[in-house]
């Protein structure tokens, strides 16, 4: 707790920044950000209805906890063993094959504290989180979908297996109730980052919680977008980078994002091919399309390989601090 509150205090003076998602593309890009003077919020997603987050959710009526867990432990000053613990999952067990012990531990403080929002806070002490991590609601939310031939699919999880084009997404209940202090961190945020992460059940479940996208639209911060470097099989098939504003652009209005950062780079043949094999390809950078909607692209070689394409957390680190500094020069000239 000491190094939570010194952090904090350090903290301040430094860039306000707010990220906005949910999967390992925002827990990639946090890892870098929180080695930067920033003071970050991140606001998770609430709509997975899957594996262990799905099961918590069903047996104990509390938010899902996967996507949480994931950011808290990006943002968390620990240990690498400490890491491997909090996403340990298990194997064996009666009930508990397949739990992360990170989910339980988030359901069990959710049980003592009697809140699901405070229980991240704790748990955030706990593990010397450099910075906020909020559900975008604490209301019980699902992800519901409409696809080109009318069908309307139920739960994040199913939506992707459909085998369906999606048309457009939206919430059950329509507009829940946002978190106030998401709200407030979107209205004093110097930069609000929006991505990495899967388009429509990841991205596009924040924007829909009542009020965040006018947060958003009138907060005086940077909005940037980082686009995914991938396709993803039942979400975006296909896109763009430009398709992946204009379906942000038709469930929420345009004029949302200023700057987009884009990868430029090819992956190597072999790599391609290994990911071709599960019908993905890489985001086309059509910069100039993202020019006449009125955005500033920045595109540079973004790509980090190990066993799975990442994004460079590092170099977009730089390029958003970068940015930001940009902005304050402007503010400060103007």
């Amino acid at each position: 707790m000491a190094h939570s509150r010194r952090f904090e205090k350090d903290s301040r003076g430094f860039p306000r920044v707010v990220c906005i998602g949910g999967g390992t593309g925002l827990s990639n890009i946090l890892r870098g950000l929180k080695r930067l003077p920033l003071d970050i919020t991140a606001i998770v997603t609430v709509a997975d209805d899957g594996g262990s987050s799905g099961r918590l959710r069903a047996d104990l009526h509390m938010p899902p906890p996967g996507d949480i867990r994931n950011v808290l432990v990006a943002l968390a000053d620990t240990e690498p063993l400490l890491e491997r613990v909090l996403q340990y999952r298990f194997t064996g067990g009666e009930g508990l094959a397949g739990h992360t012990l990170g989910n339980l531990m988030l359901a069990a403080m959710t049980e003592i504290t009697g809140d699901f929002t405070q229980a991240v806070k704790e748990l955030s002490r706990v593990l010397a989180v450099r910075g906020r991590v909020l559900p975008a609601s604490a209301e019980d939310v699902v992800l519901m979908a409409e696809m080109t031939d009318g069908t309307i699919v139920k739960g994040e999880s199913r939506i992707p297996e459909s085998g369906k084009r999606i048309r457009r997404v939206f919430l059950s209940p329509p507009e829940p109730e946002p978190l106030e202090e998401a709200l407030e961190a979107i209205r004093e945020a110097d930069g609000i980052i929006i991505g990495p992460g899967s388009l429509y059940t990841s991205i596009l479940p924040n924007l829909l919680v009542k009020d965040m996208c006018e947060a958003i639209r009138t907060s005086p911060a940077q909005k940037i977008y980082v686009c995914n470097v991938m396709t993803q099989p039942g979400e975006t098939d296909g896109f763009t980078a430009s398709d992946h504003i204009r379906a942000i652009d038709e469930h929420v209005g345009d004029r949302m994002i200023d700057v987009a950062v884009i990868n430029n780079e090819v992956p190597p043949l072999s790599v391609q091919k290994k990911y071709a094999d599960k019908n993905q390809r890489m985001v086309v950078p059509d910069v100039d399309r993202i020019h006449r909607m009125g955005i500033r692209v920045v595109a540079d070689n973004l790509l980090q390989y190990q066993n799975l394409l990442r994004h460079d957390a590092e170099r977009i680190g730089a390029h958003i601090l970068r940015l930001l500094r940009e902005r304050t020069k402007r503010l400060q000239s103007g």
